[in-house]
């Protein structure tokens, strides 16, 4: 079984600050499927932050914000929970002063309203009120399309976003705007714009002018270019080139991505696939005889190191969640007063938070107005 340590926090009179706080896990989770027990990210932050002389630390979050996944709060912004688990001298801060005015701001002043319920624990049906307010708008199927392209239009493909409920309802969003709106027909295209849905340490190793060797879960990219597709071990991959979309000017580096995943309705490659692929490409080096030889070499093997990656057009809230848009269409799934509690007010709050200048209300039922 691989093993992890946590690296030398060799810095002293620190302070670390950490921001989207909220999504900070506390519960090691077992891989899919799998053995290998993952660590707390809690725990190893605490540990690294105050293992350096005199560091300290700053926790920024909005714990009205969906918890960690598959946790019901969000640990890291529990006051309480944090003197008891790591006998911490702390002090809270709440901020409540906004940067506009909440009449000016359809989204702000309707967010504001969804955050008094969450607080009051109240899973009621929120009460939405658009009347004066010229940046959120109520929208349905028949307009989508030219919604979208007029976001894309005004905004760029970069700054426009549909957050959704499953990830099967954000591969269909995904599909028609390739399909629909930028007729795409390929499955992987110049100007596609990627999610990493995995972490990944490989590509950038060799890559000196990017400060950093991790496409980190989350990250967005842009092809720039398919240099080829090939299928291997049944399984079907592209060589591209790629730009982080947030930081174009660090220029354009190779990656091998894998294309299972891509137009599935799967969040990630589930964990048997992974090591079916594993073996199958051990079998490519059995020549090399010794386990450890193997392994090394199935780890620098350009199909076992395939980025995974989603479109990156709609997303789940999950994992929009630290990011902003200009534009935001939010997509609710289907909602009965069974349904609507205060777990799902989280997510739609946090959904509202996203965006920065337009939001969209797609599918909302009477229900939710005034």
């Amino acid at each position: 079984m691989p093993a992890f340590g946590l690296a030398p926090n060799t810095r002293e009179n620190t302070v670390f600050i950490v921001d989207e706080a909220s999504m900070i896990g506390e519960s090691g989770q077992r891989s899919d499927g799998g053995t290998m027990q993952y660590r707390s990210l809690l725990d190893d932050l605490m540990e690294y932050v105050f293992s350096g002389a005199g560091c300290r630390l700053v926790l920024v979050g909005d714990d009205a914000q969906l918890p960690p996944v598959g946790e019901s709060e969000s640990p890291a912004l529990n006051e309480t929970q944090m003197r008891r688990d790591f006998a911490l001298t702390v002090a809270t801060v709440r901020l409540t002063d906004v940067v506009r005015q909440e009449m000016d701001s359809g989204i702000l002043f309707n967010a504001h309203r969804i955050r008094l319920q969450i607080d009051a624990n109240e899973g009621t049906w929120p009460r939405f009120r658009l009347t004066g307010m010229s940046d959120i708008r109520r929208i349905d199927g028949y307009e989508l399309q030219e919604y979208i392209e007029d976001a894309f239009s005004k905004y760029g493909e970069d700054n426009v976003s549909i957050i959704t409920r499953s990830n099967k309802r954000a591969q269909a969003f995904n599909q028609q705007i390739r399909h629909r709106i930028l007729w795409r027909e390929e499955s992987l295209e110049a100007g596609d714009r990627l999610m990493v849905v995995k972490n990944n340490y490989h590509w950038l190793q060799t890559v000196d002018r990017i400060p950093t060797t991790l496409l980190a879960n989350g990250d967005v990219l842009v092809v720039t270019k398919v240099l080829k597709r090939f299928e291997r071990y049944d399984v079907s991959f592209a060589q591209v080139e790629v730009e982080f979309s947030d930081a174009p000017d660090w220029g354009v580096f190779e990656v091998t991505v894998n294309l299972s995943v891509l137009e599935s309705d799967l969040p990630s490659i589930p964990y048997a696939d992974v090591q079916i692929l594993q073996d199958a490409i051990a079998q490519d080096y059995i020549h090399l005889g010794y386990k450890s030889a193997i392994l090394k070499a199935v780890k620098a093997d350009e199909c076992f190191q395939a980025l995974q990656v989603k479109f990156a057009w709609s997303l789940t809230c999950h994992k929009a969640q630290g990011g902003q848009w200009q534009s935001v269409i939010i997509d609710p799934g289907y909602v009965t007063e069974e349904t609507l509690n205060v777990e799902w007010l989280r997510w739609l709050y946090t959904a509202f938070t996203r965006a920065q200048s337009e939001l969209a209300l797609l599918h909302f039922s009477d229900e939710f107005f005034e």
